[in-house]
């Protein structure tokens, strides 16, 4: 392996933990770009017993989770040769990524990422997949005498992958384990009612933007993503790049090498020459 020419900071999704990428990552370090994740509270290993399943806490919570996890990362202010940080997270870890970086009191900490990678990011609900009114209501209203109550919310696998392999990888999963708390869904359905709103707007401190999206994704709407973007109207570097026909799991979709590549691509061509840029434009070849 080469020197480090990128830190990537990635922030997983709803039912699932960062060991679902262990083909995605390597693919990413061997272009010099050094992948650092972790079990959200509520998910994959973070989970010691069943009722610690998706008690994740409210959104105060799992932001200040991301944040801190990411100031972890963030090189000296004085070191003026560190590896650039960049930040990225698929479906709800894209919404939290999202809330994070719109979030004025993480904005000295938005102001040192390089750049911000959205995967399929929940910000809104595709057609014909919200849950209705009165579920809403009545799971908040419960919620409130019991946040920590459980629910189960399936995502169909066969919603995430055109491959059938993933999506069979998927239902044997045991940390794939679809549950989630009254307090912790109600949250992640505020963060991503927000984020559909149009209310939110990315400050000029947020230095880069690359939205990834399946036009066929069932999981989270392609289109609140696309109108999300086409919103941010202080981000001057902003990327849309739409994978026609392409599900929820790009990194695991019948796609995953061009889009992985397209990942690489963005994050090195916002490096500094003294971190390697010569090299991976070579590998291209």
């Amino acid at each position: 392996a080469g020197p480090t020419k990128a830190k990537l900071i990635f922030v997983h999704g709803f039912s699932e933990h960062i060991n679902r990428y262990n083909e995605f990552f390597p693919k990413l370090a061997e272009k010099g770009i050094q992948v650092f994740g972790w079990d959200q509270r509520g998910w994959g290993r973070s989970v010691a017993k069943p009722a610690q399943k998706g008690l994740t806490g409210p959104t105060s919570q799992v932001i200040a989770d991301v944040a801190a996890f990411v100031k972890d990362k963030l090189p000296a202010k004085d070191n003026a040769d560190a590896s650039p940080v960049f930040v990225m997270g698929h479906s709800m870890g894209g919404g939290e990524v999202l809330t994070l970086a719109a979030d004025s009191q993480y904005a000295e900490l938005v102001g040192q990422v390089r750049g911000w990678i959205l995967e399929c990011p929940f910000v809104g609900f595709p057609v014909g997949e919200e849950p209705s009114s009165i579920k809403i209501f009545a799971g908040r209203l419960i919620g409130r005498l019991l946040p920590k109550q459980q629910l189960k919310h399936v995502v169909p696998p066969e919603y995430l992958s055109r491959d059938e392999a993933v999506v069979q990888a998927v239902r044997d999963d045991p940390l794939c384990h679809d549950t989630g708390t009254l307090e912790g869904l109600a949250s992640l359905l505020d963060r991503t009612a927000l984020l559909s709103s149009g209310r939110v707007q990315l400050g000029k401190h947020v230095k880069g933007v690359l939205l990834t999206h399946g036009t066929e994704d069932r999981a989270c709407s392609y289109d609140a993503a696309v109108r999300f973007m086409e919103q941010q109207h202080s981000v001057e570097d902003k990327t849309t790049k739409s994978y026609h026909g392409a599900y929820h799991q790009l990194h695991a979709d019948h796609c995953k090498d061009e889009f992985t590549n397209d990942v690489i691509e963005w994050i090195l061509e916002r490096c500094p020459p003294s971190v390697g840029m010569a090299e991976p434009r070579e590998a291209k070849l």
